[in-house]
């Protein structure tokens, strides 16, 4: 079994408010974007990977030269995220089949581990579905607020989350669907917020992978210390 890697990376980060976009901020001696890329560098399953930076990116050349790697290379994206998955799909239009598997993940967890990865390839690949994405469970009690425009958020109602689920990634899709699904999306105007979403917008149903809470997602400074926390307790 083989599959190939996109990772996105060509956002400025505005709320993370650092020197730089936070795929490069420093994280216990390397770049966030080196944790994220680790599991699949040290996955021989991983054919290739191509991250997609933004056109003025200054920093991708140094981490490329630092891991040396040549299962990956690096395209530009686009303006929204789902535009820049697209543009890394087509890097590999030489190289994947069809068929072949692609997972997606976000420069900005660092924090994925190895045994999440085994996972989510284990299930998907077991199962006679479309592809499959890590998620969590909700376990916090969500309100929905008041849409009235107030300056204070008021609560409207609570809502059921027995069957909700936070997406995560890596999300994992047959190559030729991910490629069709995202055409479609983009010809018909629309952006999704994850590559579930541009598949379930075709009558798909991914398949819901359970990781660990700890696969965040930087968004601020503060969740820096959060993933370094995270870091130094698995060492």
């Amino acid at each position: 079994m083989k599959y190939y890697l996109v990772m996105p990376a060509a956002g400025s980060g505005r709320r993370f408010q650092g020197d730089q976009p936070k795929q490069y901020a420093p994280l216990l001696g390397r770049m966030v974007i080196e944790w994220a890329l680790a599991p699949f560098l040290g996955d021989p399953r991983c054919a290739h990977g191509v991250v997609v930076i933004a056109e003025a990116d200054s920093s991708w050349h140094r981490v490329a030269a630092r891991l040396a790697s040549e299962r990956l290379s690096a395209t530009t994206g686009g303006g929204e995220r789902s535009e820049s998955v697209r543009r890394g799909l087509t890097a590999l239009s030489a190289r994947a089949a069809p068929e072949d598997w692609v997972l997606v993940h976000d420069a900005a967890r660092p924090c994925l581990e190895s045994a999440d990865l085994e996972q989510l390839i284990a299930r998907v690949t077991a199962h006679e579905g479309c592809g499959g994405l890590l998620a969590v469970r909700v376990a916090d009690t969500l309100k929905q607020a008041q849409a009235d425009g107030q300056r204070e958020a008021t609560v409207a109602r609570t809502i059921d989350r027995s069957e909700l689920w936070r997406a995560l990634t890596p999300q994992m899709f047959r190559y030729g669907m991910l490629c069709a699904a995202l055409d479609a999306a983009h010809g018909a105007g629309r952006h999704p917020g994850d590559e579930a979403q541009a598949l379930e917008w075709r009558g798909a149903n991914p398949l819901l992978v359970a990781g660990a809470a700890t696969n965040l997602k930087l968004t601020t400074s503060a969740d820096l210390k959060l993933a370094e926390a995270v870091l130094r307790a698995r060492r």
